[in-house]
């Protein structure tokens, strides 16, 4: 189970870094998010050899946990953003920035925990690890080519 939760707090760490490197793109250079998932689906769906019905059952589920994550890193974000406006920082300030900091990883270790139990029934555990796997992998590429396009302009 610890490997499990491990697994899926690996998993979803990078997704949500490449929709936050994403989303801090220049303006010229929007990422083409249907296109991305698309493409990711396809990978994984390959890589991991996912049934159609396995694939249809995975992929809504990472998808709403990915946007969960997103959204608890944008909150926080948001929040960092509101302080860093403001020079004068006080000790407080930043006290409150790092209590914030290890409250959204102890909720996205809440989060990967309860999806455990939802990817557990829809996938074997080989299936799993090789979709999670895939995923990363994927998102290493995308982030690495993503990388090489935006310093060639």
């Amino acid at each position: 189970m610890r490997r499990s939760v491990f697994l899926l707090l690996c998993a979803f760490i990078l997704p949500v870094n490449f929709f936050i490197l994403s989303a801090q793109t220049p303006q010229n250079r929007k990422m083409n998010m249907a296109d991305y998932e698309k493409r990711k689906k396809e990978y994984v769906t390959k890589e991991a050899g996912l049934t159609q019905e396995e694939a249809t059952k995975y992929f809504p589920l990472s998808n709403e946990l990915t946007q969960k994550k997103f959204n608890l890193h944008k909150s926080h974000r948001d929040k960092i953003e509101k302080i860093k406006e403001n020079s004068n920082i006080s000790e407080k300030e930043y006290k409150k920035m790092l209590e914030d900091d290890v409250e959204i990883k102890l909720k996205e270790a809440a989060l990967d925990k309860e999806y455990s139990a939802k990817f557990e029934k829809v996938l074997s555990p080989e299936k799993l690890y090789k979709a999670q796997q895939a995923e990363r992998d994927f998102i290493q590429r995308e982030v690495t080519n993503f990388r090489k396009t935006t310093n060639q302009k």
